[in-house]
């Protein structure tokens, strides 16, 4: 059998038993896509179920969503998912020239292709900027742009969450670009109409209507995301636990049903949270080492080769270390000048190349590798 009349006859006979899952896991509601020929598919990124909170529009689109190359590393269970779905893998922190091809290959070839164009899910429950190559990538690519977006998914699962929480979630196609509107834009325009589309803040969203979200342990997690204390200013100090968060100075807040913070002091919502912290950190303003430059470290953490066939390779276990100017794990040392690009998987990896290798750090105990990534973020 033809691979891709497979997978469209295995899209076919899954899509009722996903959606039925996600309408009891999500309570979700959808408006379906009707659009003839190939589409390239763009929405928001807000938790790990989004593929398949996507797929629910897609009764009539089988699609190939490209994904993060982890999950092919999987063992098994990758075999398992390249059979079912052969979803196009996306190498973060890499310059993605290979997914660009891919998905032209499928695009040109009559197939459609879901992209998440953030490239990671939001932390915070807004948006970020998509890959600047998008723009050209759907003008290039002959097939329907079509912008998709999850409202509510944020809440129902943040990135730093452990847990479903059931409230309300709706997922609908937002703008439709057939070829010809696509060849009289720029890709610039482009990219700016599919930020536009996609734009949703979960925190606005609530203020205007607001939903309960109802599940277990709310709070667990969240010094995943957020690494520096509004109280103390301390940075790894943060700890969570059923529904709220707390810093062994005093500090100890609720995390609520509707996602915001009770008391609302110092800060209503995650986002506000977000914002202080990442302000405190380009400016220096917490307790470090000035003498050697150490900013912040985490102990227990392994660092890894990744080769291109999705191989991995231990190199060391150790601390992770925070430097001005460099990063060193396990006695590895890499200057940030070094490093060209670097992006997370979840929240326990931090994917980086350097000096045209690949290489990735693990957390098995919830270090918040966040802060990491932020630090490199202002010096590129």
């Amino acid at each position: 059998m033809d691979e891709y009349l497979r997978h469209q006859r295995i899209w076919r006979s899954l899509w009722p038993f996903t959606t039925a899952l996600l309408r009891l896991k999500f309570n979700i509601t959808h408006e379906d896509l009707h659009v003839d020929g190939p589409v390239l598919l763009v929405p928001n990124h807000v938790s790990a179920w989004d593929p398949l909170l996507v797929s629910a529009s897609l009764r009539e689109k089988q699609v190939y969503f490209v994904a993060s190359e982890h999950i092919f590393r999987l063992g098994p269970v990758s075999r398992v998912i390249n059979y079912l779905v052969a979803p196009i893998p996306r190498r973060k922190a890499s310059s993605g020239a290979d997914t660009v091809k891919a998905c032209l290959r499928h695009l040109r070839a009559g197939h459609s292709v879901c992209l998440f164009a953030e490239g990671e899910q939001s932390w915070a429950g807004r948006n970020i900027p998509i890959f600047s190559a998008t723009g050209k990538l759907a003008r290039s690519s002959g097939a329907t742009l079509v912008t998709y977006r999850l409202e509510g998914a944020y809440l129902s699962l943040p990135r730093w969450g452990k847990n479903i929480r059931r409230g309300r979630v709706y997922g609908h196609p937002v703008g439709i670009y057939p070829p010809d509107v696509l060849k009289a834009m720029s890709p610039d325009e482009i990219n700016a109409a599919i930020n536009r589309d996609i734009a949703e803040d979960a925190w606005e969203r609530q203020r205007l209507d607001p939903v309960a979200y109802r599940g277990k342990n709310r709070a667990e997690g969240l010094e995943r995301a957020l690494w520096l204390c509004p109280r103390c200013c301390r940075i790894g100090t943060l700890r969570s636990g059923r529904n709220r968060i707390f810093c062994s100075c005093g500090l100890d807040l609720e995390y609520t049903k509707t996602g915001f913070f009770q008391p609302p002091e110092p800060f209503a919502d995650l986002a506000e949270w977000d914002d202080w912290q990442c302000r405190k950190l380009r400016s220096r303003e917490f307790p470090y080492r000035e003498q050697d430059g150490l900013l912040f470290s985490d102990e227990n953490l392994s660092l890894s080769r990744l080769s291109s066939g999705h191989q991995e390779q231990l190199l060391a276990e150790g601390s992770l270390l925070q430097y001005e100017d460099r990063l060193e794990c396990a006695g590895y040392r890499f200057p940030l000048v070094k490093i060209a690009n670097m992006a997370m998987i979840l929240t326990d990896r931090l994917l980086f190349s350097a000096d045209e290798t690949y290489y990735e750090i693990r957390s098995s105990h919830g270090a918040n590798l966040r802060k990491y990534l932020e630090i490199w973020k202002e010096q590129h």
